[in-house]
């Protein structure tokens, strides 16, 4: 059956996962009926951009996968060190919206550097575990580069400020440390200090906004009207959707604009108020398995960076998914992260994208040298 496929179809045609693309296409184009949506039943201001970034970005991510695992090997760090360089400029010349500097204006586009970084630090901590010998990965001296390479664009983008990308370049990289062999006893050491830190954080370092979101996140009842009002009414539309929801059209907490955010970060909240917990069952199921697929790449890989990479950007797919329904359920603050392929915004969407296009790339790579554990 396979031989005459390969007759008609081009060989890079014919070597994509057409399963994991389609999957992406339905995610891709539920999130553009939910744009719609919330736009009143138009197509702008938000889903007609979306749509062109959509297809702009799939693109890219079919020519990243004709790129050889060994150019993301050889690229990991120099990407790294650039977008951390890009940072710095951020800080010292970045564009100002919404009361955070987190923009580079380019001209043509406004390049949001943090965003990059969050497959860029899986790169290079794979990069970086793949040099260093097996035998080292459990001693202490290796934590510190280890350390360094998280801690800097973790700082960076601390200052902008930006928690929620801040926490997910951490949590990328701390994976991948966890992945490669890195003892549990150092993580349970590590999150013993992380547990006493966090008042300390709370008190000192977070920004105001940054410490009442927290706060509302531990008692959202305390200023439903205020602070916890984005979460409040974000638990009212999902919990109205009910089963099979509203009805396509039909959410009142969006179109009467009582949720809000609901094109961005609560894109979730009006889906499940329209499509109830069967659209919010999809959403999930088809994620978990665009992951499980990132997973089972790199458990094939042959490599120990393909493997590390692989893991690492289908985690930081995870950590995207996971993050922003906890936190429109109100089972995590709000920290501004939104639902890939589904919330409007291009940064988001790029990243997605892009860890796809290179998980593309290290399944090709499998299929062309078969291995692994």
């Amino acid at each position: 059956m396979k031989a005459p496929v390969r007759g008609f179809v081009p060989a890079p045609l014919a070597q994509l996962p057409w399963k994991i693309l389609f999957l992406v296409l339905a995610i891709g184009g539920f999130g553009l009926v939910v744009l719609f949506s919330a736009a009143g039943g138009h197509m702008t201001p938000w889903a007609l951009p979306q749509a062109v970034k959509f297809a702009a970005f799939l693109g890219l991510a079919v020519l990243m996968s004709r790129v050889p695992t060994s150019v993301w090997k050889s690229a990991a760090f120099p990407a790294y060190g650039v977008l951390l360089v890009m940072l710095v400029l951020v800080e010292l010349l970045g564009a100002v919206r919404g009361g955070s500097q987190r923009w580079l204006d380019l001209g043509f586009i406004r390049l949001q550097p943090s965003e990059l970084m969050k497959p860029a630090i899986v790169l290079a901590m794979a990069r970086f575990y793949d040099m260093l010998p097996p035998a080292e990965t459990r001693r202490l001296p290796s934590l510190i580069p280890a350390g360094v390479l998280i801690g800097m664009p973790f700082l960076l983008v601390m200052t902008q400020p930006d928690l929620g990308t801040g926490l997910m370049i951490a949590m990328g990289g701390v994976t991948i440390m966890f992945l490669a062999g890195v003892p549990l006893r150092l993580f349970i050491g590590g999150a013993l200090l992380f547990a006493v830190s966090v008042p300390l954080a709370i008190n000192y370092v977070l920004h105001d906004y940054q410490r009442n979101r927290i706060l509302i996140f531990l008692d959202p009842e305390s200023d439903p009207l205020g602070t916890g009002y984005h979460i409040s009414q974000s638990k009212i539309a999902i919990g109205s959707g009910g089963l099979t929801g509203k009805g396509f059209l039909n959410g009142s907490q969006s179109h009467l604009d009582y949720l809000p955010e609901g094109h961005t970060d609560f894109a979730f909240a009006t889906m499940a108020e329209e499509w109830g917990l069967l659209g919010g069952f999809f959403i999930i199921a088809a994620f978990m398995i665009l992951i499980r697929w990132g997973v089972m790449v790199g458990v094939r890989a042959s490599g120990r960076f393909e493997r590390l990479a692989a893991a690492g950007l289908a985690t930081t797919l995870f950590f995207y998914v996971a993050i922003n329904l906890m936190m429109v359920m109100g089972l995590a603050p709000v920290v501004g992260i939104p639902l890939p392929l589904v919330s409007f915004g291009g940064s988001a969407q790029m990243t997605t994208l892009i860890c796809l296009g290179m998980l593309m790339s290290i399944d090709r790579g499998n299929r062309r040298h078969p291995g692994g554990w």
